[in-house]
This record gives structure tokens, C-alpha cells and sequence, in this order.
């Protein structure tokens, strides 16, 4: 079905090649010599055709960071790859080529018309990511199953479809399944769909639509419930309690405990344990909740710091605005009074007078910035002190909870202990008629192993409190120590940048200034 050219020597597209396109394909006239001189940057490149090419596999294209169209039809390529950095590609031809699966296009998301007309695709699919897409050309391929084409429902914006030339086109029932199951198709292989027959086609196939639409809001549902739980979860993360809002601690320290789990098997030791998990999830819940408030309060705090940053740096750009608006009106008039001067003597003096209203620019400029330096250093201290303060009461907070549930701990470790003695006291005595798994009967030959036992689960227990205790507290002060390291390094640069800024401003007036005293400026 695909042109075949193995007879000739596949091109390798690499910078020679995209060089050569690129500037085939450049501006003519001055502009292109001009573009010839100085060279044309791929990253400003916005379309390319590479059609005829001979061209086998797609490489080097990550360059074209910001291409919106792409023309690769008529080479030889067997697989869609090499596309990843063309994330602002909308406009992709891979007609006439030799490719077999639909793949490389997960980054694509502006995607909004995608030709792969003659190849020798089976199946529709992986094509997710392209929520944009509008146009879809799969004529000439190799699709044969109907049901297939129900993939397509989940594009919204899909206006226009071509799969002529297909199997799947021959079938008898072709064009009303389409019309049916795709409701929102306006062209169908180049022809307008006629509303008459699409109202045919939705009432031939309604009761099978009724039944996918019915599968498709379930899945829709199921899908949101799942996202609004990983959302959930990671807003339960950012506050740094996440499953505490539960029982997975108090769970994850009898997932291990295989001693642990036999001894519940003892009389009396289930409503020990059931005690034991309710208290204890109770104050796993107190943590929970307290560190959403406290997240909030972090937020807050963050929030009103970020504003305050942004209004103190607005109100002092307005300042610096006013200075550059005073000095270019008052230095214009005095370009316009140099020019005009025929007198040499009056001509340096003037010119003196604006070097002179530079100096004072440049010196209000800095002084103006070394106020906003000295006013955002103070606010960002007392931002560190806010933040820090409230992480350490978060802490200071957590660990008291924390050494509830290792006091809740070692009550039950004292009571399980208790328990298992006797049980061992009544064994010996053949007091104890209820049947014990033979593997927990093991555990009671003695004292000493009955004690390590407990002592091995009380063990577990203990180490999965202060693991949880230290992961949360590492991570707290890792995301305080993090920020407050970007938020100084932020204000370095922007500092950097604006001194840059006032210094280029202020030789670039210098520079004409000299200009018009050595008279290359008229």
C-alpha cells in the first residue's frame, strides 16, 4: 500500500541536512542574504518541510523547540520517533511513508491536525495526549475492525476524519456507525456529513449507544473519583500527614510483625488490639488534621510574603519609571540644544550638563535599588523567622502526638506481655482449653521465647512510629530549607538583573552622548 524505496540510499537527517532545508526554505531577497550572514537559528524556525527526503528515521528535531508545522511525508520512515521537544507543534504530515504503529506523539498536546494518509497502520490508538486534535487523515492504511473506531470518541474536537481506502471502509455499515458513534464529525473522507443521516444512523444504532454511553460516564466517573484522590493525596503530602487520616500506620506495623499476628490469636487479645487501634488512630486523625491547618497557616504566610515582595518591587519600578520619564524629557531637549549649537565652548559645556544628568540618573537609579535590597532583605527575614517558627511549633507538635502513640505502645506492649504470661502459666497447667495454630502454640515452650517474642513485635512497632515521626520531620525542614534557599537566591538574581539593567540603560546614553561630542550623531 506504502511506496517502497529501498532501491535508494536512505537520507540521515542530521544539522547538514537541516541546515540546507532551513535556509532552502528562508526568507528571499535582502532579507535572505541578510539571513545567510548571520545565520537562521533553528529555535526560530516555525515550519519545516522535509518531504522527499529519502529521509528513514526522524532525529535532530530537537532543536526546533518552537515549530508549529512539520512536513514529513514522502520519505521512507518506519517509525514515528524524535518528536518529543515539538511540544508546540500543531500541523504534522506523515503521509506516504512506511510506518506500521501509531507512536512518539504523547508530548504533542498542541497537536491540532495530524496526516498519516498511506502507510500501513492496523490499529487506532495512542493518540491520547492529542486532546486538540481536529483533524485526523488515516486513508490508505491497514484498519480493519470497526470497534476501533470507537477510540475516536474521546476527541471532542474532532472535526474532520479520513479513512478511505481502509478495510474497515469497505464494510457495509461504515459510513452510519461513524455518523453514530461520532456525533461530533462534521466531514467524513472529504464529504460533509448530511444531518438527515445522522439523525438515521443515531436512531438505527440508539440502544447500543445508550449502552456505551452508559460505560463511558461510568469510566468518566471512576476516572475523576481517582484523580480527585491523587489530588487529595498529594495536598495530604504538601501538609506532610498523608495517610495519617486513617488506620495505614497503625496497619503497616502488623504488616511485618509475623509475631505480632500470632499472638493475636491469645485469649483476650483481640479487644486488646481493637482498643489499642481505635486510640491509636485517634491521634493519628489529631495529627492529620492539625497539619492541614497548619499547612494552611504556611500558605498564608507565603502567600501574603509573595505579595508583599511583588508590591514592594512594583512601587519601586513606578519610582524608577518616574526618573527615566524626568531625565529623558529634560535630556532630549538638551540633544535637541547640543545639535542646534554651533559654538564649540557651548557645545562641550551642554554636553558636560548631560554627562553630568547621566551620573545623577545612574546614582538615583542604584540608590533606588539599594533601598528596595535593604527593604525586601528585611521583609524575607521576618519570613524566614514566620515560616521557621510555624514549622518548628509543627514539629514540637507532632512529636508530642507522636510520643502518645509510642506511650499507646508500650501500654499494650505491657498489657500484651501480661497476657502471654499467663497464657503461658495456664498451658503449663493445662488450664487452656481453647485451640491454639500449632505455630503459635510454639511460641510458649518457655518464658524466655514468650518474652522475645512480644519484646520482637513491641520492637517493630516502636520502629515504625519513629520512622514515620522521622520522615515527616526531614521532609518538613528539607521543603523549609529549600525555599528559603530559593527565595534568596530568587532575589539575588533579580537584584543581578536589575543593576545589569540600570547599567546598560545608563551606557547606552553615555555612548550617545559621546557620539554627538565626536559629531557622528547630526
Amino acid at each position: 500500500m506504502s511506496r517502497l524505496y529501498h532501491s535508494i540510499e536512505p537520507c540521515v537527517m542530521d544539522d547538514e541536512l537541516l541546515k540546507l532545508v532551513v535556509s532552502e526554505q528562508g526568507p528571499r531577497e535582502e532579507a535572505g542574504q541578510l539571513a545567510k550572514q548571520e545565520g537562521i537559528l533553528f529555535k526560530d524556525v516555525l515550519s519545516l518541510r522535509l518531504d522527499f527526503q529519502n529521509i528513514l528515521h526522524i532525529d535532530s528535531l530537537w532543536q526546533f523547540e518552537n515549530l508549529r508545522k512539520l512536513q514529513l511525508d514522502n520519505n521512507i520512515i518506519e517509525r514515528i520517533e524524535g518528536l518529543e521537544s515539538l511540544v508546540h507543534l500543531v500541523w504534522l504530515d506523515l503521509s506516504f511513508n512506511n510506518i506500521e504503529v501509531i507512536e512518539g506523539l504523547d508530548t504533542l498536546v498542541n497537536l491540532e491536525d495530524l496526516s498519516l494518509f498511506n502507510n500501513r497502520i492496523c490499529r487506532i490508538d495512542s493518540l491520547d495526549a492529542l486532546a486538540k486534535l481536529q483533524v485526523l487523515s488515516l486513508g490508505n492504511n491497514q484498519i480493519d475492525n470497526m470497534m476501533n473506531l470507537l477510540y475516536l470518541r474521546r476527541f471532542k474536537c474532532l472535526r474532520t476524519l479520513s479513512l478511505a481506502g481502509n478495510p474497515v471502509a469497505e464494510a457495509e455499515d461504515y459510513k452510519m456507525f461513524i455518523y453514530a458513534y461520532l456525533p461530533d464529525l462534521v466531514y467524513l473522507d472529504f464529504r460533509r456529513i448530511d444531518d438527515h443521516m445522522r439523525e438515521l444512523a443515531e436512531a438505527k444504532h440508539q440502544y447500543s449507544i445508550d449502552e456505551l454511553k452508559h460505560r463511558e460516564n461510568l469510566t468518566q466517573a471512576r476516572l475523576e473519583a481517582e484523580q480527585e484522590q491523587r489530588e487529595e493525596l498529594e495536598a495530604h503530602k504538601a501538609a506532610f500527614v498523608e495517610h495519617l487520616n486513617d488506620s495505614f500506620l497503625f496497619d503497616s506495623m502488623y504488616a511485618e510483625d509475623v509475631e505480632g499476628n500470632k499472638l493475636s490469636y491469645l485469649p483476650g487479645v483481640g479487644e486488646l488490639l481493637e482498643t489499642y487501634k481505635d486510640k491509636f488512630v485517634i491521634i493519628c486523625m489529631n495529627i492529620f488534621e492539625y497539619g492541614l491547618k497548619q499547612q494552611e497557616k504556611r500558605k498564608a504566610e507565603l502567600d501574603t510574603f509573595t505579595e508583599c515582595i511583588k508590591e514592594a518591587i512594583w512601587d519601586n519600578q513606578q519610582q524608577g519609571r518616574l526618573r527615566i520619564a524626568q531625565f529623558e524629557e529634560k535630556h532630549l531637549l538638551s540633544v535637541s540644544s547640543i545639535r542646534e549649537e554651533s559654538e564649540l565652548p557651548n557645545v562641550e559645556k551642554k554636553i558636560a550638563e548631560c554627562s553630568q544628568d547621566i551620573a545623577e540618573l545612574s546614582n538615583a537609579l542604584m540608590t533606588l535599588e539599594m533601598q528596595l535590597v535593604e527593604q525586601l532583605e528585611e521583609t524575607i527575614n521576618m519570613f524566614e523567622r514566620n515560616i521557621m517558627d510555624l514549622v518548628g511549633l509543627f514539629i514540637e507538635n507532632v512529636q508530642s502526638l507522636m510520643a502518645q502513640c509510642r506511650d499507646l505502645e508500650n501500654h499494650h506492649h505491657e498489657k500484651l506481655l501480661e497476657t502471654s504470661i499467663n497464657t503461658l502459666e495456664k498451658i503449663v497447667k493445662g488450664e487452656l482449653d481453647d485451640d491454639l495454630p500449632d505455630d503459635v502454640r510454639a511460641l510458649f515452650v518457655d518464658k524466655d521465647t514468650v518474652v522475645n517474642a512480644v519484646g520482637a513485635s513491641h520492637d517493630i512497632h516502636l520502629l515504625k512510629i519513629d520512622n514515620r515521626e522521622d520522615e515527616l520531620v526531614t521532609r518538613i525542614n528539607s521543603w523549609c530549607t529549600q525555599l528559603l534557599d530559593k527565595i534568596h537566591k530568587d532575589e539575588i538574581t533579580r537584584n543581578r538583573k536589575r543593576v545589569r539593567e540600570i547599567n546598560q540603560y545608563v551606557d547606552h546614553m553615555q555612548r550617545e552622548l559621546e557620539s554627538l561630542e565626536s559629531g557622528d550623531v547630526e
